[in-house]
């Protein structure tokens, strides 16, 4: 949020934040071979789109392979990657289906994500094991039909049964991925909540770990979908649902709380799997620019040809560069990386749409054609700007942030003009440090840590950093 003040953070940027030890690079070459290999072999993007669901071998072999439990620890039958590890995972299968890529992170991106950031060790024996194995899918219930991107104004109640022992839940949840599937859910309800100082009592967000398998809880068909169409995307409802008092996940009231951290979380894969994507479809760009004579010559010797193609591979380098720059830091112990979250799935979801629109238009009529596979990727990516968490909403999220966090700032400097005696120190340190640089004067701006090829480059972002300050 520095950037708001024009700060640069160098730690975080130079050096490229670097966190996988030998052993862990190891074990991620260990799992990239034989995914990669799956997904060339035995998976069919076309196939799973035609039939509207992942093929039932495609699926096992998933479970094969540990897909369903990267980020669950070891010890409960999980892989036990890091968020770097796990990014790279997720390119692998963002290059290959989003189809897929969607089933698997609906499962665990968000799905039983609360129950590994929020849950118990009671709650982690119990459903972490066969959440990672894929004998169970999960999925984050949260979106209804009057609020989606208002998610504190949900209309799903859960109020204690009168031995206190359960929450009764009622209600219904719309666009769930893997709600036709899923026996584990992640579902946010209100629930009533008295003040301990006036006795009145009010609504508050809860989550809870509910099961299909406690009654009560039914799903709709399968909803008809522009892209992404063999991923589970269901209604679900609740009907006097028992939910165990144990099973509120978080704390009762938290659930707001609870279901942003959970999205905020889960967003940085999102840009790892679309810059799969984007990698994917250069590639096929390029393959037919190489090829393909026109006129006497190849697409490729054409300048218009390469500004796109240049063009493309920028975008897609900025996206991966900062998947893994957030992915990094996360890993570093970092629990400040929202707002580059935010930011990462605005860029990436839009770069993507353009990346693979441009692919289109190099391919030409081929490009349009069914065979090629890019119409699917092209429906399968328009999804990506709306779910969790729209563009537009997050755009709202970034800049309100930055004005906040600026503003705060403002205000320090503004109560100290009010008395500047007292305040000698904060006037000079922040109008000092601007009048100075901006006639050439004081310290010289650097970054630590750049290596010596782009030293002159650090310069020239120290220089506009001081500027934009």
């Amino acid at each position: 949020m520095n950037l708001f003040r024009g700060v640069v953070q160098g730690s975080q940027v130079f050096p490229y934040p670097d966190v996988l030890n030998a052993e862990q690079r190891e074990t991620l070459q260990m799992l990239i071979d034989p995914t990669e290999k799956f997904f060339a072999e035995q998976n069919d993007p076309a196939k799973n789109d035609a039939t509207e669901q992942v093929d039932p071998v495609t699926l096992q072999g998933l479970r094969e392979l540990g897909a369903f439990g990267l980020q669950v620890p070891t010890e409960l039958n999980g892989v036990g990657l890091s968020n770097t590890q796990y990014a790279r995972m997720v390119e692998i299968v963002g290059a290959n289906d989003l189809g897929v890529g969607i089933t698997l992170g609906a499962h665990q991106s968000i799905g039983f994500k609360g129950i590994l950031l929020y849950g118990t060790d009671a709650q982690k024996q119990k459903y972490l094991p066969k959440v990672a194995s894929g004998e169970h899918f999960a999925a984050f219930c949260l979106t209804e039909p009057s609020s989606g991107s208002d998610a504190g104004s949900i209309k799903t109640r859960a109020v204690l049964s009168p031995d206190g022992k359960h929450f009764i839940l009622n209600g219904s949840k719309i666009w769930i991925s893997n709600g036709g599937l899923a026996e584990v859910m992640t579902v946010f309800a209100q629930t009533p909540i008295k003040d301990e100082k006036t006795g009145a009592e009010k609504d508050k967000v809860t989550a809870f770990i509910v099961q299909r398998s406690f009654g009560g809880v039914t799903s709709g068909p399968p909803e008809k979908k522009m892209g992404i169409k063999c991923s589970n995307t269901t209604e679900v409802y609740y009907e006097d649902v028992k939910v165990p008092i144990e099973n509120v996940l978080g704390g009762v009231g938290n659930g707001f709380k609870v279901a942003m951290n959970i999205l905020n979380n889960g967003r940085f894969g999102m840009g790892a799997a679309l810059s799969g994507t984007m990698r994917a479809v250069i590639r096929k760009a390029v393959d037919h620019a190489v090829t393909r004579v026109q006129f006497g010559h190849t697409l490729k010797e054409y300048g218009a040809i390469q500004e796109k193609i240049a063009r493309m591979a920028m975008l897609q380098y900025v996206t991966e560069s900062m998947a893994y720059m957030i992915s990094s830091n996360m890993d570093s112990g970092s629990v400040d990386y929202h707002l580059e979250a935010a930011i990462s799935k605005i860029f990436a979801s839009e770069a993507a749409w353009y990346v693979t629109d441009e692919a289109i238009q190099i391919l030409g009529g081929m490009g349009f054609m069914k065979d090629t596979g890019l119409e699917r990727v092209m429906r399968d990516l328009r999804i990506f700007r709306i779910f969790e968490g729209t563009n537009d909403i997050l755009r709202l999220f970034v800049a309100l942030t930055g004005i906040q966090y600026a503003g705060s700032h403002l205000k320090e400097l503004q109560r100290a003009f009010k008395n500047p005696a007292a305040n000698l120190g904060i006037i000079f340190s922040e109008a000092g440090r601007r009048a100075f640089r901006s006639v050439g004067l004081g310290s010289t701006p650097t970054l630590g840590g750049v290596h010596p090829n782009l030293s002159s480059s650090a310069t020239q972002i120290a220089k506009v950093d001081i500027t934009a300050a």
